[in-house]
């Protein structure tokens, strides 16, 4: 199972093999409730004031994920206009207004640093949006991922883009995450997936520069409100420090997605549990598959 597997979110990648970077993009079916948690300390982003508490707005279209740092905050551009020419959007006066909350990650060291999603690329991965399994590993915004480079530039390793899925009683919840990390990956039951420890210091003078983030989706089709959705994008929070040591810390810009957009009946304490099992088995996915274009 992939985050696809909850009704009506689908899944579209841009990704530039050559220049080591793409974009991602994550529609959901309306009605739908969204929030979002950041708990690192340098987030590259764009409308997710929309997603606190006491917002007027609840509903939105699509989620995109980017490369290319700040840069790529320009790919939403694309995804908008395209909603909008599908119609879609927050209805107002004078037609409808698409909203899009956008997270980046910085993956200029990766390939070429002059390589940056833009709207042509946004619109590009919304073109390729399917309900289908999600294609893992080195591809979208996970294109030109790195972890572990707390330990040294010698100690990079590919990170990339996972998908994971599980039911729970009668609900079903999904996660996509893009691992792009300062600190080592494990997997939540402790394994080493990048040759760091668990306990392992960090060095004595930090390599420069250190500049990642980590991005993560959690959807279910159980009905939660905004509230309580809150619940799901801490533990899935929680599932990316369990996996990512060290995780949060002021050279990443972790954001976390949380999102209802059906009517099942769960236990919302069942449902958390189960975001971030799937939150950790997604990040699992996109470190073994890492430099391949896996289908799910």
């Amino acid at each position: 199972m992939t985050i696809t597997s909850v009704p009506g979110i689908g899944v579209g990648h841009w990704t530039d093999p050559i220049g080591r970077t793409g974009v991602t993009v994550v529609t959901l079916p309306e009605p739908n409730r969204v929030v979002a948690e950041v708990r690192g300390a340098a987030p590259g982003s764009r409308e997710l004031a929309l997603l606190g508490p006491g917002m007027r707005i609840e509903e939105i279209q699509a989620i995109v994920l980017t490369g290319g740092s700040a840069f790529g905050l320009a790919a939403a551009d694309g995804v908008v206009r395209a909603l909008e020419a599908d119609g879609r959007g927050h209805q107002t006066a004078r037609g409808p207004v698409p909203i899009v909350p956008t997270a980046v990650i910085y993956d200029l060291l990766a390939g070429d640093p002059s390589a940056r999603p833009g709207p042509e690329q946004g619109a590009a991965a919304y073109a390729a949006v399917t309900t289908d399994p999600v294609v893992m590993g080195s591809v979208g915004a996970g294109t030109g991922a790195l972890v572990a480079g707390w330990r040294g530039p010698e100690n990079f390793r590919p990170g990339g883009l996972g998908s994971a899925g599980t039911r729970s009683g009668g609900a079903t919840v999904g996660a996509l995450a893009v691992v792009n990390a300062v600190g080592d990956v494990f997997t939540l039951e402790g394994e080493s997936l990048t040759g760091g420890s668990l306990r392992s210091s960090p060095p004595g003078i930090h390599p420069a520069p250190l500049e990642n983030t980590s991005l993560v989706v959690v959807a279910t089709d159980a009905r939660i409100e905004r509230n309580d959705l809150l619940r799901l994008a801490v533990r899935a929070q929680d599932a990316v420090a369990a996996c990512i040591r060290p995780g949060h810390t002021r050279y990443d810009g972790d954001v976390a997605f949380a999102v209802s957009c059906g009517e099942a009946e769960a236990d919302l304490d069942a449902v958390g549990e189960a975001a971030f099992a799937a939150v950790g088995d997604a990040i699992e996915a996109a470190l073994r598959l890492a430099d391949s274009e896996d289908e799910g």
